[in-house]
């Protein structure tokens, strides 16, 4: 049964931070139309030095956040986490880091309208605009979700160093193929590492960190059937 205490609590935790993450993206989206920063010349230098190695390279790094792969692989690890932990918090957590994210970008990039790059683009551009990057964003909450979730389980620094490594790695390997390949400018990068940051964090507290209070009724029934 749904508690109004819940809807209450994750209405403040997650609904009203996404809300304000939308539409800080949107406001930062709005400002970066407004105010041309010459930002295409980066892009162009990026075209103007491509080679078949690092076009692959890239064609790789770029594929880390596809979205097919990053849905199967939320949903694989949702099912691991469940059975791993025998529960179902850090299951939820990570799917509400990466789901908040990506429908905070669905419900912004087409307001913002923002056009690709103004060079030859390495990969098929999908139907939203450039501004923010879905594929960083996707990128930062989905490997830095599993690695907060694989770092509260180990104690060692080495450990966590040697998980949060790749887990930083691979959304700036993202960011640079995005931008290598022609499909962002570097604005569209930096607000997708943000965005996809705040959306972990909001995850982490909301969920991991945090549950919703009991009232004291709640609270007083078992020791009243136990006594």
């Amino acid at each position: 049964m749904i508690r109004a205490e819940d809807v209450k609590y994750y209405g403040l935790t997650i609904l009203s931070p996404m809300l304000l993450m939308a539409a800080a993206t949107f406001g930062a989206g709005q400002a970066v139309l407004a105010w041309p920063s010459g930002e295409a010349e980066l892009n162009r230098e990026l075209a103007a030095g491509r080679d078949p190695v690092w076009n692959a390279a890239t064609d790789f790094g770029s594929s880390l956040s596809d979205t097919p792969y990053i849905v199967a692989l939320t949903a694989a690890l949702a099912i691991v986490f469940r059975l791993w932990l025998r529960r179902w918090r850090e299951s939820v957590f990570l799917v509400a880091a990466v789901w908040s994210q990506s429908l905070i970008f669905l419900a912004t990039t087409e307001l913002v309208g923002r056009h690709r790059p103004p060079v030859r683009h390495l990969d098929p551009a999908p139907p939203t605009s450039s501004f923010p990057s879905g594929h960083v964003s996707a990128a930062v909450a989905f490997y830095c979700g599993v690695a907060v979730v694989l770092a509260a389980r180990v104690r060692s620094t080495v450990a966590r160093v040697a998980i949060w490594t790749p887990a930083v790695a691979a959304p700036l390997a993202v960011g640079f193929s995005r931008l290598y390949r022609g499909m962002h400018f570097l604005t569209d990068v930096m607000w997708g590492l943000l965005l996809g940051a705040g959306c972990v964090a909001m995850a982490t507290w909301a969920i991991l960190r945090h549950r919703p209070a009991r009232s004291p009724s709640r609270v007083a029934e078992p020791l009243v059937r136990a006594g």
